[in-house]
Order: structure tokens, then C-alpha cells, then sequence
């Protein structure tokens, strides 16, 4: 242990606002990253691990899903939230066994999910009994005994709910949904629920593939970049390395994001020169500062304008060819910008005609684009079709299928694609089902189950008794906290398998399990020698992690081991699946993943080789189609903009700078220059000063939507900030609070988080 933990959590006493940042990274990345890793793992575990990180032959980053280099690797492949993550997860810093006692459920509710990750690692398994105040250490077999029991008291295998974070690798992720689906249910829900769920929905029905289009090298080739509602400085700062490399290419960049973050505006790269000493990169050409859900009217706009652009100067501006051959829908399309109302775009981006003039422009000159996005865009009601308008744009001019072009979609956990691709999803397709009972001998549910939303619906209505989590923190990563909350304490059973606590280890059932497992970054030995674990990256390419610094303690045990010991004390002999041999040896998963799951044929050999491999993907690699007509599909849409009433502002939640998720690292957020909290909501100064209120000013947030409760996120600090007009934010989890559980995005169910709206009550003294 390096150090002890706090002892009392922490407030917002001591918050301080600078102005912020106009460029990201440069030295102060690196002070930032190598100083807590130092200091909390020392120098020797700090420096194996870094070393190690992304590395062909060492761990993947537990953080963002950004694709790896496909060539030579620079000796410090990580950036600062990559050393973050790892600091957070291989602390040698230990919560002991008395915490517990010291400890009840009460006090913990009290607790930040920042206090409660800085305790340390778990390492030993507790229970907390029916009727008690306090967890209790308790050992791996009563562990596994009492899933048992729960679970096979139940009258239906739809009570129980098993939810996974996108954390796992893809062995561990096969053998859950295997177990859960032995067990007989389909309710598995994950994070990609409220993240990329639409992105798969609109690429699914478009392309055929909800994944992304394009390699890591095709940023380099690309003469255009578009960046849509995303902040790449703080979700996913390896992608910066990537745009400086197209820059110096010779792309252009356009942001568009209703905030100017640093992350878009210039990078000082720390492994250059430039970056150290000199004025680094700038990357946003032009800086679309839109208002929040505007993103589909910008898209048909520009949509119209290339087709208005063809029509001048027919047969030089469209892909006719590959229109013609590869897709259909155009004419449809094309009549439906006709009605396209250019006053009705302009309110709902809060753009100029000759800003948006300028980007389509950008996009007739360029023959290879890229358009890239995250959830700035997933989290709308309008998300899906917002989506499709960005394929229906790559599409015009063939941006789809050649090097340097594509959609990008940027999934921000690592291995959330990939636990989708190994069937964690509650809706599997029947081919992947039907390669299950043909490999195991079983018939699995045919019935699709509930996704997240669904799921805490399920247990408000008592339908769910039973939650086990497979990592994560949903209570504060899910929208309306307290209809979660609530949700959660009205279970039988929750439990939870995770490294460090958090906010859903004290927001509990009747009873509860914490389950400590092994960091990614860890070694994991077993039976048949050490082990090493897959996973998929953003762009579909698979390879090994494989863990290289001593476990904290002797006691934890691996994800796969927990699964696979929780699926022989639960089924027993229901099916014949050589559980113990799946914790003995990771490659006998892989062989029977090589023969389930498409793409993975010969699974051990190809992983073996250095860099993995690529997944197949029809419209990346051939530009065909697995749609039902065997074309993309262009697809008409219809706009709805979000209707403000006066006086009121629409509201996003987003992530700080020392943030991941629900994980907290800091009360920092030092590019947008907040230091010392984190109750702030920033507002542009023409608002504040239309509504009267003060830069400064303690306020309360009140979220309004159609069914007329008053959610409320109480005493938020007003911070004057350059973001659009009309438009404010906030951190998620705090926020959480404002987004009604109902308000989900169409077809995806994924709950509406950027555009929220919320009426400022300034909290009188006293």
C-alpha cells in the first residue's frame, strides 16, 4: 500500500474556475499522466505497465477502444487517460477486510463514487446478508453457493438480469452470455445500451455492418475530416496523434460540437519537438459550433447542397457508378431535400447558410473523407436517423469502401464492440443461436430480453430480482437516478464483479455479493500456465492482451475463473459445457468461439500473429452490402428539431478531463479550467445574461419533459463558457438525475442525454 486512503469525501468547498484551455496535451499531459502513476504504483510497477500498454506483445488500454497503429509502435503507445486508467486499476493500494465493519451500507451511500474508487483494490469476496447494515468477507465457494441459490429459486430465468461492461475481453464475454443463455434468459444488457446502440441501429439498416468503415491508416489518406460530437482530447487522446498525422498529410479538419474543447482546436504532441517547445498542430480548419441535436438538419443540408451542386454541373460532383451499382434510394432521397427548409436547418443548428455553404463545400473539393463521431451524437431522441443522414452523405460521393474515406463511429470503453460481436446483446440474431446449440448441445432462448433501460424498468416493476454485473457501475452510469436507485434496492440479489468500489456496490438488493477480480493489466495464471486475453478495437481488428505486473493479491481470482465457477455451482449438469477446462486453458474457449462466431476462424493461430488481425467487414474491404437488397441504403428521414420554450436551455452531460466513464480520477477538469469540483454546469454568457443570472451563481437544475415530473440536480456553480447558444452541459454522473428514463432515442432505446431540457432556479442565500 502506498498511501491511505481519505478518510472523509470530498465537496465542492474549494472549486476554482480559470479560463480554458485553447490546446491539449504538450507537457502538461505528461506531468499529468507519469506523476499519479509514480506516485501511487512507484517507479518500477508504473514503468512495466506503461511500457506494456498497446504494446503487440503486452496489455490493451482498459480506457478508450482506439485502434492501435498497424506498423512500428512508439515505446510510450499510451496517453495521459491511458496512465490514468492504469494507475487507477493496478494501485497497490488494498481495501482491507475491516473496511466493512468500519463501514455500514448507510455510510457508503454518503460516499462520492470519486471517495469510494480511491479506497483501493477489492481483493476479498463479501456479503452483505438480508437484514444487515454491513458487507461481510465471505469465501469464493458460499460466494458462488449463493448465486446458486438465488438463482435457481427463481420461477423464471427472465428474473435475472446479467449486465456486462465493456471491459471484458472476449473470452470472458463468450463464456457469460454462454452461461446466461444456458441459464435460459436473453436479459443481457451492457453499456453499449446507452452509448454506440445507435450507431449499430442506423449502420445495421444502411450498410449492413454497424461498425466502422475505415483503418487506423486511413485517417493519413484522408483529404477531409469531419469531427462530430465528440471531444477526442479528453474521451480518447490517442486519436489526436492520428488527425496530427493527417494534418501533416495534408487533410483538412472540421470540428462540429456545440463546445470549443481544446482536444479540437490545436495539439502539442509531447513525443515532438513541436509539441514540447513549439506551438504543436493546429487541427480544426473551420469550427462549427452547432446547437445540440442540430446534427441531422446539418447533414441534410449539406446532402442537398451536393445534390444542388450535381444538378449545376451534372456528372462531376455525385459517385454516379458506384450509386448506381452499390446503392439505392437515391431518387427518393433526392425529392425529399427538394421540401428541405433552409430556415428550419438554421434554427435547429444555430448555424450560418454560408458556415454550412463552407462545409459542403469542403466535402464536393475532398475525394476522401471521413466522418467521425461519438456520443455527442448516439445519445439524441433523433440519434438513429441523425446517423443515417451522415452514411447517406458518405455515400453520395462514394466515401465508403477506398482508402482514406468511411464512417468512424469511436467507441469509448474498450471491448465494447467486441463483447457484442462474442453475443453479448439482448436481441442476437438466430444464426449466432442457432451456431450455439449446434456447438453445445443446447437450444438457447429464442426470446429477445430486456437492454438496459428495459432492465431497470424490470426491476421498478419487480420483475427483475436477480442483477449480476459483469464490471461496471450502472446506478451511476444510467439515466434517472432516482427511479435506478429505487430499482436496484428492489431486488433480491445484486452482484457485482469488479476491481475497485463504487456508487452500485452500495445501492443494493435484499442482499448483495462484491466479487473482486483481476485487473487487465495483471497476470493471470491458471492451470495449463499463464493466460492471455482478446479484444476488439474500434475499427474491427482483434489481438491478445496479455497482463504483466504481479496481482495485488493472491486471493482474486480472473473474470473468466468467476464466470466459469458461477456457471458450474448454478447449472450444474443442465449442459455439457466442460466449464473447468474453459478456466484452465483460454485457448479452449477460443476454439469453440472459432466455430460459433463468424470472422474468427483458426481463432489461436491468427491471434498468435503480431498485431492480430482484422474481422471481415463487406463494406470496408469489397464495398458490398449484407442488407436485405444487398445494397447501402440511402434512406429518407424526417427532421424534427428539439423545441426550446423561453427562457429555458438544452442540456448535455459529458464527461471532465480526469474522468472515464463513471470513474473519477480527479475533481479536475483541467482543459475546460475547473479545478476542485465538479457541480458546475457551463452556460454561454448571452444566456446568462437573457435569463439574469449571474457568472457564478449557485443554481438548481430543473430537467421538463412530457410527463411532468420535476427532476431536479440541486446547487450546480454557473460557469460563463463559449458554448453554443442556447445550449449548456454538465458531468455525467451528477446530471444523470435530469434524463427521465422513457426519454430514449427511437429504435435504439438509448437514453437521451444531449439534449435535455432544463430551467435554471438560482438557490437564494440562506
Amino acid at each position: 500500500m502506498t498511501k491511505k486512503p481519505p478518510v472523509e469525501d470530498f465537496t465542492d468547498e474549494n472549486l476554482t474556475i480559470t479560463e480554458p484551455k485553447s490546446w491539449a496535451a504538450g507537457v502538461p499531459g505528461v506531468l499529468h499522466a507519469m506523476g499519479p502513476a509514480m506516485e501511487e504504483m512507484g517507479v518500477g510497477r508504473a514503468m512495466k505497465g506503461l511500457l506494456a500498454m498497446n504494446q503487440k506483445d503486452g496489455f490493451d488500454c482498459m480506457s478508450c477502444a482506439w485502434e492501435d497503429p498497424q506498423g512500428k509502435r512508439k515505446t510510450f503507445e499510451f496517453c495521459e487517460n491511458g496512465a490514468k486508467a492504469l494507475t487507477w486499476e493496478a494501485t497497490p493500494l488494498l481495501v482491507p477486510d475491516t473496511f466493512w465493519a468500519e463501514n455500514s451500507i448507510d455510510d457508503l451511500l454518503e460516499k462520492s463514487d470519486y471517495w469510494l474508487g480511491l479506497q483501493g483494490r477489492l481483493t476479498t469476496p463479501v456479503y452483505k446478508p438480508a437484514g444487515k447494515n454491513h458487507y461481510e468477507p465471505v469465501s469464493w465457494e458460499r460466494a458462488f453457493e449463493i448465486v446458486a441459490e438465488e438463482l435457481n429459486a427463481l420461477d423464471s430465468p427472465d428474473q435475472a438480469a446479467f449486465y456486462t461492461s465493456g471491459r471484458a475481453a472476449n473470452e470472458t464475454a463468450f463464456v457469460y452470455q454462454l452461461f446466461v443463455r444456458a441459464f435460459g434468459t436473453n436479459n443481457m444488457p451492457d453499456c453499449s445500451n446507452m452509448c454506440h446502440e445507435s450507431t449499430g441501429a442506423a449502420m445495421g439498416e444502411t450498410i449492413g455492418v454497424g461498425k466502422a468503415t475505415i483503418r487506423y491508416d486511413d485517417f493519413a489518406k484522408a483529404d477531409l475530416i469531419i469531427i462530430m460530437g465528440q471531444n477526442p482530447g479528453t474521451n480518447h487522446p490517442r486519436m489526436l496523434t492520428a488527425l496530427e498525422e493527417a494534418k501533416q498529410a495534408g487533410a483538412s479538419i472540421v470540428a462540429v460540437n456545440p463546445l470549443l474543447e481544446a482536444g479540437l482546436r490545436r495539439y502539442k504532441n509531447p513525443q515532438t519537438v513541436k509539441g514540447v517547445v513549439g506551438r504543436g498542430t493546429d487541427l480544426a480548419d473551420q469550427f462549427l459550433q452547432i446547437r445540440m441535436a442540430g446534427d441531422m438538419a446539418l447533414m441534410q443540408a449539406v446532402s442537398k447542397r451536393v445534390l444542388d451542386a450535381e444538378a449545376a454541373h451534372p456528372g462531376t460532383v455525385l459517385d454516379q457508378q458506384f450509386l448506381d451499382e452499390r446503392c439505392e434510394g437515391l431518387e427518393a432521397f433526392r425529392e425529399h431535400l427538394e421540401h428541405l427548409d433552409e430556415e428550419e436547418v438554421l434554427r435547429a443548428t444555430g448555424l450560418t447558410s454560408a458556415e454550412i455553404d463552407e462545409l459542403a463545400e469542403r466535402y464536393i473539393a475532398a475525394d476522401r473523407v471521413i466522418i467521425t463521431w461519438a456520443m455527442g451524437l448516439t445519445q439524441h431522441k433523433k440519434a438513429v436517423p441523425a446517423i443515417k443522414e451522415i452514411i447517406n452523405l458518405l455515400l453520395l460521393r462514394g466515401n465508403i469502401g477506398k482508402p482514406g474515406a468511411g464512417a468512424s463511429p469511436i467507441r469509448g470503453h474498450s471491448n465494447v464492440q467486441g463483447d457484442r460481436t462474442m453475443g453479448i446483446w439482448e436481441k442476437m440474431p438466430p444464426t449466432f443461436l442457432d451456431a450455439i446449440q449446434s456447438e453445445f448441445g443446447f437450444d438457447p432462448p429464442r426470446k429477445d430480453g430486456d437492454d438496459a433501460v428495459a432492465a431497470i424498468r424490470g426491476m421498478r416493476d419487480g420483475k427483475i430480482k436477480v442483477w449480476i454485473a459483469l464490471g461496471g457501475n450502472l446506478v451511476s452510469a444510467i439515466s434517472d437516478t432516482a427511479v435506478a436507485e429505487k430499482a436496484m434496492q428492489s431486488t433480491r440479489l445484486t452482484v457485482q464483479i469488479s476491481t475497485k468500489p463504487n456508487r452500485s456496490h452500495a445501492v443494493i438488493g435484499e442482499t448483495a455479493l462484491i466479487l473482486p477480480t483481476l485487473g487487465r493489466s495483471e497476470v493471470d495464471m491458471q492451470a495449463s500456465g499463464q493466460q492471455f486475453l482478446t479484444v476488439e478495437d474500434t475499427v474491427a481488428a482483434v489481438h491478445a492482451s496479455t497482463g504483466n505486473l504481479s496481482p495485488v493479491s493472491p486471493t482474486l481470482l480472473s473474470e473468466v475463473s468467476i464466470v466459469t465457477r458461477m456457471a458450474r455451482a448454478v447449472l450444474g449438469t443442465k449442459v455439457q459445457v466442460d466449464w473447468e477446462h474453459f478456466e484452465r486453458n483460454y485457448d479452449s474457449i477460443r476454439e469453440h468461439i472459432s466455430r460459433v462466431v463468424p470472422g474468427f476462424e483458426n481463432f489461436n493461430t491468427r491471434v498468435r500473429q503480431k498485431g492480430g488481425f482484422d474481422l471481415p467487414h463487406p463494406p470496408r474491404d469489397s464495398r458490398t452490402f449484407p442488407t436485405p437488397s444487398g445494397k447501402a441504403m440511402i434512406t429518407v428521414n424526417e427532421l424534427e428539431a428539439v423545441e426550446l420554450p423561453e427562457g429555458r436551455l438544452l442540456l448535455q452531460t459529458l464527461r471532465s478531463h480526469d474522468q472515464f466513464n463513471t470513474t473519477i480520477y480527479s475533481l479536475n477538469d483541467r482543459y475546460r479550467g475547473v479545478k476542485g469540483g465538479r457541480r458546475v454546469v457551463f452556460v454561454n454568457p448571452d444566456d446568462l445574461a437573457a435569463l439574469g443570472v449571474a457568472d457564478g451563481a449557485m443554481v438548481d437544475l430543473h430537467s421538463e419533459w412530457k410527463d411532468g415530473v420535476d427532476r431536479v440536480a440541486p446547487r450546480f456553480r454557473v460557469v460563463s463558457y463559449p458554448t453554443a447558444r442556447g445550449c449548456a452541459a454538465a458531468y455525467f454522473p451528477e446530471a444523470n438525475a435530469l434524463v427521465p428514463l422513457d426519454h430514449v432515442a427511437e429504435t435504439s432505446n438509448t437514453p437521451v442525454s444531449k439534449s435535455i431540457v432544463v430551467r435554471l432556479e438560482v438557490v437564494t442565500a440562506g
